[in-house]
């Protein structure tokens, strides 16, 4: 302090040391909208205030950590609050700690968040279909969320369905499963994604249809030539003509050549009759 001195007085100076700490502050956390869903864009924000006697808008920095590994420094703006959005939020605790500047010392606030499963779809693609009996099949099933969710499921799809079929396969990094199979029948199937932490299960019907395959069928006669009264075996095979696959059932009908008997075909496809009663002509062998 200077004295300027007047007519009387000349000037003169004191001095007096001050000192100004930081003041303390607070933070104060808002988190919009909670609760949320999983992949669910997410506003995280952070005021700083001064607390009395201090007074004044804090400025510097914020860093934000929290469950899912969060951890971001924001910079304050001039009103004092800090915010950033994600979509990688988990339930727990967000801490927000103000890193202070130099009139205010730092603080630290926080918030609870929770974040529930986000629902989700399934859908199926069936290749080819229609199929024929026999042939090879490629049933996908992809699992997306429903907004607002985001984010690729994880886990695991059931297939279910006619003929015993009961399979679960992991999705894979897109959020999809498929099964190839030989051995599916006409009819409704489910693909049943079974949920993880962050997507509700959800199932999806799916027809699938299966036409008869076309056969092909083969005869043979042995001994032939024979003589009239003669041992004879006569078999017909019959098999799946591509892309169909697999071993025919049912029986075998042979006419002709004194023959008039339907005959079950066994395990291999093949039906025969032994006879010494044939005569020439033709031996026919109508597959059922």
């Amino acid at each position: 302090a200077v004295y300027n001195g007047d007519g009387c007085f000349s000037s003169s100076t004191g001095t007096a040391p001050v000192t100004v700490n930081q003041a303390a502050s607070t933070v104060s956390v808002t988190v919009d909208p909670t609760p949320s869903v999983c992949g669910q864009t997410v506003t995280v924000c952070a005021t700083v205030t001064a607390v009395a006697p201090g007074s004044g808008t804090p400025t510097g920095t914020i860093t934000f950590t929290g469950a899912g590994g969060l951890n971001t420094t924001v910079p304050l703006n001039a009103s004092g609050t800090a915010c950033f959005t994600t979509t990688t939020l988990e339930t727990g605790t967000v801490t927000a700690v103000y890193n202070g500047d130099g009139c205010f010392s730092s603080s630290t606030g926080t918030a609870p968040v929770t974040v529930n499963q986000a629902a989700s779809t399934v859908s199926v693609t069936v290749e080819p279909d229609p199929s024929v009996c026999g042939e090879a099949v490629t049933v996908c099933a992809t699992v997306t969320a429903v907004a607002p969710g985001s984010g690729t499921p994880t886990g695991t799809i059931t297939f279910t369905g006619p003929g015993g079929l009961n399979v679960t396969l992991t999705l894979d990094a897109g959020g999809t499963a498929c099964l190839t199979t030989s051995s599916l029948t006409g009819g409704t199937y489910s693909a049943t994604y079974n949920g993880d932490s962050c997507f509700a299960g959800s199932d999806a019907p799916f027809d699938v249809t299966v036409n008869q395959a076309a056969s092909t069928t083969t005869v043979s006669v042995s001994p032939n030539p024979s003589v009239c009264g003669q041992t004879v075996t006569v078999c017909a095979t019959v098999t799946a003509v591509a892309p169909g696959s697999g071993t025919p059932t049912g029986t075998v009908t042979f006419t002709g050549a004194g023959l008039n008997t339907t005959v079950p075909v066994n395990a291999s496809g093949t039906a025969c009759v032994t006879t010494s009663s044939l005569t020439n002509g033709t031996v026919t062998a109508v597959y059922n």
